[in-house]
């Protein structure tokens, strides 16, 4: 976490003391994430996310290029990560913070290694032409819990989307403007939830979607990632205290139940912005 930004001592006893009597500073209970709100913008693909005070804009774009020689038949996704120093104002400009590599990393995770995107549905002509989809990930503010809130940013723009219909006769391949023809969604497998936990007194003391403030007293943190299937696609400790497998164990029922109610909410909020459509 930026040095300048760290809790003073009587600040940190303050927020422990609080945990171990069941309180948070924001009244949640242990195991509840931070109110959630959707906002779309007036093109596919573009969705801003709050988690409580963090916010989150992604932008999804496409365009067709080669596939890559080893994956002829498959199309390309791309997460790109930024995090703004309007977010974190102590940050180096034009170098990636650790924040940045972290998130970077489990996003990959997550969302490509689970292959929650068909991307041979974005094949056009094999060994020739594929849609490649970019994600641009940009943070506009920080209060805590960016990975979470950042995964459920990118899963509701991905599903938000459309792309370009495309007609295909022999090897040519006409690309249709929105305005002549019915933009296509992509096709999504699963969708792959982050929730991640806090841990305090040597993890005796745990909670979900961390605030900053409780970020920065933190003893340890893990990250599961969880589908809307309950199966567990990724999990990500980077370093703080030993966790055994019934504390692991615990925090997977837990994501489980909060996975559930996140994906109602992307969900919901989809079909009330296609309504308004």
């Amino acid at each position: 976490m930026v040095k300048e930004l760290e809790a003073s001592n009587n600040e940190k006893s303050f927020i422990l003391e609080a945990l171990r009597e069941g309180i948070r500073l924001d009244y949640r209970e242990k195991h509840d994430f931070r109110p959630l709100r959707f906002f779309f913008g007036p093109n596919y693909g573009h969705v801003e996310v709050h988690l409580g005070a963090t916010k989150i804009l992604v932008k999804v774009s496409c365009e067709v290029t080669h596939p890559y020689p080893d994956r002829a038949s498959e199309g390309i996704l791309i997460l790109n990560t930024e995090i703004s120093p309007m977010a974190i104002p102590s940050l180096d400009i034009g170098r990636p913070s650790e924040d940045e590599v972290l998130v970077s990393r489990i996003l990959e995770r997550a969302i490509k290694r689970s292959r929650a995107i068909d991307t041979e549905g974005l094949c056009i002509v094999a060994g020739e032409k594929v849609w490649t989809i970019r994600v641009d990930i940009h943070f506009l503010e920080h209060d805590g819990n960016i990975i979470d809130a950042a995964c459920i940013a990118a899963l509701t723009a991905l599903s938000h989307f459309r792309r370009p219909e495309v007609t295909l006769v022999g090897t040519d391949v006409t690309i249709h403007p929105v305005e002549q023809r019915n933009p296509v969604p992509l096709s999504v497998h699963h969708m792959p939830i982050c929730v991640t936990f806090a841990f305090f007194d040597n993890g005796e003391i745990l909670v979900v979607d961390p605030s900053l403030q409780e970020e920065q007293i933190r003893e340890g943190d893990m990250t599961i990632t969880l589908n809307d299937h309950r199966e567990i696609c990724a999990l990500s400790k980077a370093g703080g205290i030993e966790l055994n497998m019934d504390k692991i164990v615990l925090c997977s029922k837990i994501a489980t139940a909060r996975v559930t109610e996140i994906h109602d909410q992307i969900k919901k909020a989809l079909e009330k912005d296609s309504e308004s459509r």
